[in-house]
């Protein structure tokens, strides 16, 4: 009897050892490429951001020194900064509310609905490079179409990516222009709506406006949650559109020997991972490079981190 108490524990601690195996081996490939392609990218740059090193020699131990440079000493950090988060804050915010509203509409149009998705969707289809540079053609203070219409209207004529006030809300609008895939993952949301609900809510007297705020927006959260935590993180990155708008603005497309004010004008469009290329790839000192880069991951750890919170508006209770 003893004999046989003593092997049923010696027979489930096998079972569960191969059990665990069994599971390490399913997630073996994610583990792989989760330590590959992001954890060790990850230690690495945390290393070097209190490392002397130019890619080139050995890296020495350096303390805090790159983390007081960038904070004290590099020009314009304070500026990438702000202008990263005002993106952050205004891009993504307006990105959310037109693709929910175009959704809402061509969900609503009874005919031609076809042709309006595929007008919508097409303008997220072009390449940023193209897609900023026609947009600067567009938007040019002098020549540009845009400006010529608002001057036969009598109004304003702003000039955009030339002006330090007005290069931010270009590249906005660029950004609201390709809102094609928000717009397709907002009315696959809109069209799972159960319609009862919306039937019970006339029943109960509830106009437009109640119907989307108790019917519609509780069902989509968590898809509202999803656009905004991912505009978050693309935002953060947000790099292409802006410095070749700069560079077509300031007349710099190519060629060497040209000289390049890096966030025309002005810095209004001077952004932390423009900070990562000029410090890491431009100045070699890899250190501080990889001090921008850490601190872009932190803010971009801390807003997910305070939008996925439950009580931040965007997930039901239940």
């Amino acid at each position: 009897m003893a004999l046989v108490n003593s092997t049923v524990p010696q027979a489930l601690r096998r079972k569960r050892l191969r059990e665990r195996a069994r599971t390490l081996a399913f997630l073996s490939p994610w583990l792989v490429g989760f330590g590959f392609f992001f954890l060790y990218p990850l230690i690495s740059t945390v290393y070097f951001s209190f490392m002397h090193y130019d890619g080139f020699t050995a890296p020495t131990f350096a303390g805090l020194q790159n983390w007081t440079y960038v904070f004290t000493d590099y020009p314009s950090f304070w500026t990438g900064m702000g202008n990263t988060l005002w993106l952050v804050v205004v891009m993504v915010s307006l990105r959310v509310v037109f693709g929910l509203g175009i959704g809402m509409l061509i969900t609503k149009v009874k005919s031609g609905a076809g042709f309006f998705r595929t007008a919508f969707y097409l303008p997220y289809l072009a390449p940023p490079v193209a897609a900023t540079m026609a947009f600067a053609f567009l938007l040019n203070p002098g020549t540009g179409p845009v400006n010529h219409l608002l001057g036969e209207l009598g109004l304003p004529q702003p000039g955009w990516f030339t002006d330090p006030s007005w290069s931010k809300p270009a590249l906005t609008m660029l950004a609201v222009w390709g809102i094609g895939d928000l717009m397709v993952i907002f009315m696959a949301a809109l069209l799972d709506v159960p319609t009862e609900q919306y039937e019970a809510a006339e029943l109960d007297g509830a106009g437009s406006f109640q119907r989307f705020r108790y019917v519609t927006l509780p069902n989509i959260s968590p898809i509202v949650m999803f656009a905004v935590v991912t505009g978050v993180i693309q935002t953060m990155q947000y790099y292409t559109q802006a410095i070749v708008a700069g560079k077509v603005a300031s007349g710099v497309i190519g060629g060497s020997g040209q000289q390049f004010e890096p966030g025309y004008p002005h810095g209004s469009t001077w952004t932390l991972p423009q900070m990562v290329y000029n410090l890491g790839f431009q100045r070699f000192d890899t250190g501080s490079a990889c001090v921008v880069a850490v601190v872009l991951f932190a803010l971009s750890m801390a807003f997910t981190s305070i939008l996925l919170r439950r009580k931040s508006g965007f997930m039901n209770e239940d």
